[in-house]
């Protein structure tokens, strides 16, 4: 059944005789309403100059725009410039149609000059009401409005939009599908209310009510749906303009990518998440457990050896998580100095210490609202851990210095390459921090454990890095990436971004071979060729699967030790498993 919306300024004059024309003129099966922007009472001329024309508008009762809640309409009429200009963004997203009608009730004169500007008023309303249905533009508007609708209400991509105050106004089947939640319940409700924590988590534009992050934005976002299921999305937001080139509000449109990414996961295809590149099962592990406790406050403890890529990881979380929007202060307490350290973590006021001239505030203040990043945790000394474990006892603590309790909501995300449990057996770690840090422990596995992703993340860097440098595409010969896939990596990722910076200086073409790489991976490389086991003279061998895989359940996974089993270089054996 079309609606059709009248808006005044006050709902007291033009918005109420157009309502009541509309009544009498309307085709069967209209609903028509009147709303004002303001509050207001029926102005008694115009009941008296409608009963002249036969019409009672007496029984109507004045309305804002507000007071119609959820109702959606197929046309809006506005009535002034300013309703126009003031009117906010209507659910459904109505067809618009703008009348600039003088307001008699503003006029200053006789009482025989006010009552005649009325009755001009309601004639050209009458005629302009006529003319909307029998003239077929209200049909027309219903018809474009409807062609609109089922267009967005068959994708398959969730639409979500709402006004500059988060008060959603467009809400498809799609989104219905995905979020588990009604239209209904959604319409005219800020979204923040309606989705714990807000639908984009700490990725929104809308932090605060007005105040937006303008421009396109496409991101990925772990969501929970309303049976609390966990839903992987493909989420692009653009901002929604007025003729006058004004932004009014955002559009927000997204896919369900759960079965994607879940079939992806399992066939090893994800080449990265959340910035972290990596492919092999032991990634794509961490990358599932990055997802779980995203959403999550707990304490989490990252585990692994120099160089795999920790810190990546923590601002993963926290990008994935709620706090995305809020601070991410990282801190490696390896290299503050012991006696600064309570003071960087915690803060101090003004004379405290001899060079405290001001009131500071620590890393943990500066977090609030967000994450804070401790790296290399396990170098904390003993008093210094006391004041941390009441942080995550209590959320509080004091400057040094000062007796005023201060209270953060951070969450904490520590990281060591010790091994903290060792260090509890010997009275270095206290035992009590631990179990309150490592609450959710990833451990990151070193590079020679994931040596199928050393092409990967190799040419992931070498593309970035000559980018930056101003060349152009550089490639890794067979040999190069042969002889850095034996390599043992003891500095891990971080390294290998390295050796790739150290090759692309000395590599002066476009393709960088085992000469180019740093000395101690050349030297390995040289030292680990020579003549193959078992290798005969004549035709190389031919590769198959079983004797491949036999070939590397006996050198325990180590490529180079495989193809001196199997007879062959290197480059051929990782061309056959590539």
């Amino acid at each position: 059944m079309p609606r059709l919306l009248f808006v005044g300024e006050k709902n007291s004059v033009r918005s109420q005789m157009a309502e009541g024309f509309a009544r009498a003129m309307a085709p069967p099966k209209v609903e028509v309403a009147s709303a004002g922007l303001f509050g207001g009472e029926v102005h008694p001329l115009a009941v008296r100059v409608m009963a002249e024309a036969g019409i009672d508008i007496a029984h109507q009762a004045s309305k804002t725009v507000e007071d119609l809640g959820a109702q959606l309409f197929d046309v809006v009429v506005t009535l002034s410039s300013r309703v126009k200009d003031d009117c906010p963004v209507l659910q459904g997203i109505p067809g618009a149609v703008h009348w600039n009608l003088a307001d008699p009730a503003q006029l200053k004169g006789s009482e025989g000059e006010v009552l005649r500007a009325f009755r001009r008023c309601r004639d050209e309303i009458r005629d302009l009401v006529r003319d909307l249905f029998n003239g077929g533009y209200f049909h027309a508007l219903v018809t474009l409005k409807n062609n609109a609708d089922r267009i967005l209400e068959n994708l398959t991509e969730g639409i979500v939009a709402h006004d500059l105050y988060r008060r959603i106004f467009y809400f498809n089947g799609g989104a219905e599908k995905i979020t588990g939640y009604r239209r209904e319940e959604v319409l005219g409700r800020d979204c923040h209310e309606v989705f714990p924590g807000g639908f984009c988590g700490g990725k929104c534009s809308f932090q605060e009510k007005g105040v937006c992050r303008p421009g396109y934005l496409h991101y990925t976002l772990d969501f929970t749906a309303r049976d609390g299921e966990r839903k992987y999305l493909d989420v692009s937001v653009v901002p929604i303009r007025d003729n006058a080139g004004e932004m009014v509000g955002i559009l927000a449109s997204y896919r369900d990518q759960t079965r994607l990414w879940e079939l992806e996961r399992r066939l090893g295809e994800i080449q990265q998440f959340a910035g972290i590149i990596g492919r092999d099962h032991k990634m794509l592990q961490v990358f599932e457990l990055i997802r779980q406790v995203a959403d999550s406050n707990a304490p989490v403890l990252i585990q692994g050896e120099t160089g795999t890529g920790k810190e990546l990881v923590a601002a993963a979380i926290h990008n994935e998580s709620l706090r995305a929007g809020k601070p991410f202060v990282a801190v490696n307490c390896g290299a503050l100095p012991e006696g600064t350290l309570e003071s960087e973590l915690f803060g101090h006021v003004r004379g405290a210490f001899t060079g405290a001239v001001r009131d500071k505030k620590g890393r943990f203040e500066l977090a609030d609202g967000g994450t804070i990043f401790l790296d290399e945790v396990g170098e904390l000394p003993l008093f210094t851990q006391v004041k941390l474990l009441r942080v995550l006892q209590e959320g509080t603590f004091e400057r040094v210095g000062g007796e005023k309790t201060i209270r953060v909501n951070v969450r904490v995300i520590s990281a060591t390459n010790r091994d903290l449990k060792e260090m509890v057996n010997q009275g270095k770690f206290r035992e009590d921090l631990y179990y309150r840090l490592c609450v959710v422990p990833i451990t990151l596995p070193p590079l020679r454990e994931r040596r199928n992703d050393i092409p990967l993340l190799a040419r992931h860097f070498l593309k970035r890095l000559a980018q930056e440098a101003g060349r152009g595409e550089v490639f890794l010969s067979d040999e190069a990436l042969a002889a850095m896939l034996s390599y043992d990596w003891p500095g891990n990722v971080r390294q290998l971004q390295n050796a790739i910076q150290f090759a692309l200086i000395k590599c002066r073409g476009e393709l960088i071979k085992p000469e180019h790489l740093p000395p101690e991976i050349f030297r390995d490389e040289e030292k680990t060729a020579g003549p193959a086991k078992n290798k005969k003279p004549g035709r190389k061998p031919k590769l198959d699967q079983k004797a491949v895989q036999k070939a590397l359940l006996e050198a325990g996974g180590n490529k180079a030790r495989a193809a001196r089993i199997l007879g062959v270089g290197r480059a051929t054996l990782y061309r056959f498993l590539s």
